[in-house]
């Protein structure tokens, strides 16, 4: 079996390829988080949702004309990586550039499983070429088995979303952290991050020179290579912590925490709303009670938690804990 389907977007043909192949293009309309090596022989790696992330390779490239990988899901025994093909190919046409998408290789219910996949993400492709901002993917919101390193995907989504609003000249906003300015606190997330790779056993390599990178694909290329590090990881045991140890799930909630307020920080700074479900702020207040604890406090990495009326929701019950006070 094989899904088809074509659609018409109104961009030259340059500018769809680079939608249909770029990591920080991707991000906009169908993944989480983008690894891509555009080469014949390369690998690319899309978290897709949090939770699921698709693996292949590329057969062929001809930039501006078709693109073939192979396509499967980590940890299916169904459908692994490099299981199935995707052909995209892109076409001149009146008002814009015409993609068609051929996915081969699938049995019947894959096919249709996929169908609803592909009916979701090429609408959005669509409306990203369209209108410049698909807005949130709303199978993003919530992740099917919440756990420490899907809520991080999730939270990350969030991040991400409000990360594409910052521009130039907001780099100088003081954020909720008063020692923090946008470009600080950028360079704060960035290390962070690289610390908790580590932990993982990752490397962490920055694409683009800091000051040349934009704040969103400077924060969302590390945070991809922290995230496959974890994933590759998984959860189980211990992970060293400065001269000692701590739980791997201690750890990797540490990335939703950090995702979570640090989106809303930037959020309040640029006069952005933050977009997270309740059910995730609740799974990240908890995950917060685990990470920040009274010798953290007095150590000046967290300021005491700042009281909320109970009327509050989960969002302003966590950053109220962080020490910050909710807006």
């Amino acid at each position: 079996m094989s899904y088809d389907k074509s659609v018409l977007i109104p961009v030259d043909i340059d500018t769809a390829f680079e939608l249909i192949t770029r990591p920080e293009r991707l991000r906009r309309w169908k993944t989480v988080a983008a690894r891509v090596d555009l080469r014949v022989g390369g690998e690319y790696r899309w978290t897709i949702v949090p939770g699921y992330s698709a693996a292949g390779s590329f057969k062929e490239v001809e930039p501006g004309k078709r693109v073939v990988f192979s396509w499967g899901w980590e940890g299916s025994p169904e459908l692994p990586p490099g299981a199935s093909t995707v052909t995209i190919t892109l076409e001149p046409a009146e008002g814009g550039t015409a993609v068609r998408l051929v996915h081969d290789g699938l049995t019947d219910a894959q096919e249709a499983s996929h169908a609803e996949g592909w009916d979701h993400y090429l609408d959005r492709l669509v409306t990203e070429a369209t209108t410049g901002d698909v807005g949130p993917d709303p199978w993003d919101a919530v992740p099917a088995d919440l756990d420490e390193l899907s809520c991080a995907e999730a939270t990350l989504a969030g991040m991400q979303r409000v990360l594409r609003g910052v521009t130039e000249a907001d780099r100088d906003n003081h954020t909720p952290c008063t020692e923090f300015t946008v470009s600080r606190l950028t360079d704060h997330i960035v290390g962070g991050l690289t610390g908790l790779g580590a932990m993982a056993g990752g490397s962490v390599q920055s694409a683009q020179p800091a000051a040349a990178a934009p704040v969103e694909s400077r924060i969302a290329d590390v945070a991809q290579q922290v995230l496959e590090s974890w994933r590759a990881r998984g959860l189980e045991g211990t992970v060293p912590f400065g001269e000692s140890e701590i739980p791997a799930t201690t750890a990797a909630g540490i990335l939703s925490v950090e995702f979570l307020v640090h989106g809303w920080d930037f959020a309040m700074a640029t006069d952005q709303p933050f977009p997270v479900s309740d059910e995730v702020a609740e799974y990240v207040l908890e995950l917060a009670r685990r990470v920040i604890s009274p010798s953290s406090r007095a150590g000046g990495n967290f300021a005491d938690e700042v009281p909320v009326g109970p009327g509050a929701d989960a969002l302003e019950r966590l950053i109220a804990f962080t020490g910050r006070k909710p807006a």
